[in-house]
């Protein structure tokens, strides 16, 4: 098997093989899970992320190796995780390597490439424009396939690969009555707060005590309703599912999870320059969810009664069978 052909051009071209499956938790591992189907790995295969509630979830079941966590542009992370990976490889053969990033693709595939073992690094869907740090840097690795789930920017060495973003749609729903229920949901990243989109749903005038909040770094004591830091994976989804409007962050993760549950979110942008995030990549998901119309994508400050009613119109389905059994699922 050589390395171009790691990866099929189509979702039911499958490859099989023992696969060694990398990504960081969040959004990466979200994608990285979808894509799975697309080339239908051994059972045998192991996956290798950071220990968190969302990776304990996803891979229930599944060979699982835990690394440290590393964080963003954390480049002594990256490289502690590199005598690791090259263990693995040594006591085990594989037939290919696959990762979604973030920096565990850079501690990762180029140990697996110079190994010998067929390696493709798959660009996240939110990068529409260009290749992400981890996708530029490699790009320089020699022997690593890369992949662009947009083929707008695709081109001798990033071949396109059929995004995760296919398999939904949005239709019209039933306005609810009364104001509806909000679920406010900030994700779990470390060290970024986003206070700009809780103030601007306190202004709407819609929180009440039916509001649940998971607000992660994100501490607050003057909100209405239910706070938590962090929800496992079942109440998030039950709290999605009964909500009549989902605000979110514009992580790819939280979005994909709310899109499989039938939600149409507002997406709320995390912006650099108010230090909620380490980049403005939030952007590019913001486009995506414009162009596809699968929710309403807004910066933070920005989250306005308006957009929360207008959110509360529209729905998800599927286009087709998703590659997740989903257990919940939000009703017309």
């Amino acid at each position: 098997m050589t390395a171009t052909a790691v990866l099929p051009s189509t979702h039911t071209e499958p490859t099989g093989g023992k696969a060694l499956l990398i990504a960081s938790t969040g959004g990466h591992l979200n994608e990285l899970v979808r894509l799975v189907p697309t080339f239908e790995p051994d059972p045998d295969s192991l996956w290798v992320t950071f220990r968190t509630p969302q990776s304990e979830t996803l891979l229930a079941g599944r060979r699982v190796h835990y690394l440290p966590y590393i964080g963003p542009r954390d480049l002594r992370g990256t490289l502690r995780a590199v005598p690791q990976v090259h263990d693995l490889v040594r006591r085990e053969r594989f037939d290919l390597a696959v990762s979604t990033g973030a920096a565990i693709a850079v501690s990762a595939l180029p140990v697996t490439a110079a190994a010998g073992v067929p390696s493709t690094y798959i660009e996240s869907v939110c990068r529409i424009v260009g290749p992400s740090v981890t996708g530029r840097i490699l790009s320089c690795v020699p022997r690593v396939a890369l992949r662009t789930q947009h083929e707008r920017w695709a081109d001798g060495r990033w071949r396109t690969h059929p995004s995760v973003l296919d398999e939904f749609r949005s239709v019209p729903r039933e306005r609810p009555r009364g104001g509806g229920r909000l679920f406010v949901t900030l994700g779990t990243i470390r060290g970024y707060r986003f206070d700009s989109v809780v103030d601007a749903v306190l202004a709407s005038g819609l929180a009440d005590e039916r509001t649940v909040w998971q607000l992660g770094a994100t501490t607050r004591d003057d909100l209405p309703g239910t706070v938590t830091t962090h929800l496992p994976p079942d109440e998030f989804a039950r709290c999605a599912v009964e909500a009549d409007v989902v605000v979110a962050h514009g992580g790819a993760g939280t979005l994909l999870d709310l899109l499989a549950l039938g939600v149409y979110p507002v997406q709320a942008v995390r912006r650099a320059g108010r230090g909620e995030h380490v980049d403005d990549h939030q952007v590019q998901i913001a486009e995506l969810v414009r162009h596809r119309d699968l929710g309403i994508a807004v910066d933070g400050p920005e989250v306005t009664r308006d957009v929360l009613e207008r959110a509360a119109t529209r729905r998800i389905v599927p286009v087709r069978t998703p590659p997740l059994p989903q257990q919940q699922r939000r009703r017309a």
